[in-house]
């Protein structure tokens, strides 16, 4: 089968707006859900970060409660222990989009904090959606969205319909107040058109070759369209 590559946060922590550091990375379920549905379709997974650097889970993303459970909390830790492709990444700048089929973006507050100001993954997420690839970005990774700026100084992505992490769960999760700026808002100066769902239901909406999911729980739901679109 073919290849589907995972674009991962390389940060451990996220900068508020006070300056203090929340330790971050990326979060687990955004990760697993969908490594596990490409992997049973039999696809290959390559992960590729910023630097090359090992990605960081985010810790709170294991825990119990953000995972409806110990049960649940301990089947996604065994699945991230599984995911061995996260252990030997390659360098985003280094990627050449034809050798895959598709691309991936997970989330976390990581994607905050260095993907949204990535030149070479912006380069590479305006390179994926002008392929006509399936480009899939979940919760946070829209982000990742805002470095994607074209020669004319216009976001690749102006114009398209899209979910991501909203201000409603943002405020929440407790960091409405604390961060230097909320994902929907940036996203909406861009020109994209976030497209609101309930907090913490699943949301993925679809606009040509891009696939987008709200929040955690629309990470398995996102996988789902990007592998018909493989299909």
């Amino acid at each position: 089968m073919s290849k589907i590559l995972f674009v991962v946060t390389g940060a451990d922590h996220w900068t508020l707006a006070d300056g203090t550091e929340h330790p971050t990375g990326f979060w687990a379920e955004e990760a697993v859900a969908p490594y596990q549905a490409f992997k049973a379709a039999g696809h290959e997974i390559v992960v590729a970060t910023p630097g090359g650097v090992v990605p960081t889970v985010d810790k709170g993303s294991l825990a119990p409660e953000a995972n409806g459970g110990q049960e649940n909390a301990d089947r996604i830790a065994d699945a991230l222990a599984g995911f061995s492709e996260l252990r030997s990444p390659i360098e985003v700048g280094d990627v050449d989009l034809d050798d895959y089929a598709a691309v991936f973006y997970p989330g976390g507050h990581g994607p905050m904090e260095d993907l949204a100001v990535n030149a070479d993954s912006g380069r590479l997420l305006t390179l994926a959606l002008e392929s006509g690839k399936p480009l899939g970005v979940v919760c946070h990774a829209p982000a990742a969205l805002l470095a994607a700026v074209k020669a004319d100084g216009t976001n690749a992505f102006t114009g398209y319909d899209v979910a991501a992490f909203t201000n409603a769960e943002e405020t929440q999760a407790g960091f409405a107040d604390k961060a230097k700026w909320l994902l929907q808002d940036r996203l909406t100066e861009a020109g994209v058109n976030v497209r609101v769902g309930e907090p913490w239901v699943p949301n993925v909406v679809v606009d040509r070759n891009l696939v987008t999911g709200q929040n955690p729980a629309s990470s398995a739901p996102l996988a789902v369209e990007l592998l018909k679109k493989l299909a």
